[in-house]
């Protein structure tokens, strides 16, 4: 398993590329704006890509799931929960001085325990809403992709329509801070953390932290 990961667009937010070696198979997490150096490494590379997965439906996270889908084919990955979103991408992303088209509707629709195949590798859906109502992380071995739900030092916002502070921490209490430790978080933005450090250290997840 190899993860790259690409810090792109005004927001700056992760795109990740997903590799399993040994097959050469692959999936982007969360195609975000200005995209083209990661559609240009699975070129390099000569992966072939399977999955878009998407996060949550926020416009910096599905803003260039369209161009993958163009030109690799790949089958496009999200929680059901989050269509609405997608609609309101273009009106979202104006509120940020970003010109954007709806995204393309998802090709698989996951829910809580589903798996996606990427090669040899089982990525598992966890359900985590809170900061959209659809979010949803994404867990394999000692890693767990969780879009905008966690970040290090803090926690996703909930101001944005369909956001539930109760939901996010009920997500990241159940679901996220129950893996181990030495899970690797990788963020929707921002640097990489563990569960163990974010369950020792962010404020956010403390008692009275709220």
């Amino acid at each position: 398993m190899e993860i790259t990961t690409f810090v792109i667009g005004p927001l700056q937010s992760n795109s990740y590329l997903l590799a399993d070696e040994a097959s050469g198979q692959a999936a982007v997490i969360d195609p975000g704006m200005e995209s083209g150096e990661v559609l240009e490494a699975v070129r390099r590379r000569r992966l072939h890509l399977g999955s878009v997965i998407i996060t949550h439906g926020h416009f910096d996270h599905v803003f260039s799931s369209a161009l993958f889908k163009a030109e690799t084919g790949a089958g496009i990955v999200m929680h059901p929960d989050d269509l609405p979103l997608l609609a309101e991408v273009p009106e979202t992303a104006r509120f940020f001085g970003v010109k954007a088209a709806t995204p393309p509707q998802p090709d698989r629709l996951v829910r809580e325990g589903d798996t996606i195949a990427v090669g040899g590798l089982s990525v598992r859906v966890l359900e985590t809403p809170g900061h959209t109502p659809g979010s949803i992380s994404l867990w394999l071995d000692d890693a767990v992709f969780v879009g905008d739900a966690l970040f290090a030092g803090s926690v996703g916002r909930t101001d944005l329509r369909g956001g539930s502070l109760d939901a996010l921490l009920r997500s990241i209490h159940g679901k996220l801070l129950t893996l181990p430790e030495r899970t690797v978080v990788y963020a929707g933005h921002g640097p990489a953390t563990s569960i163990g450090v974010e369950r020792r250290d962010n404020p956010f997840l403390q008692a009275g932290g709220r």
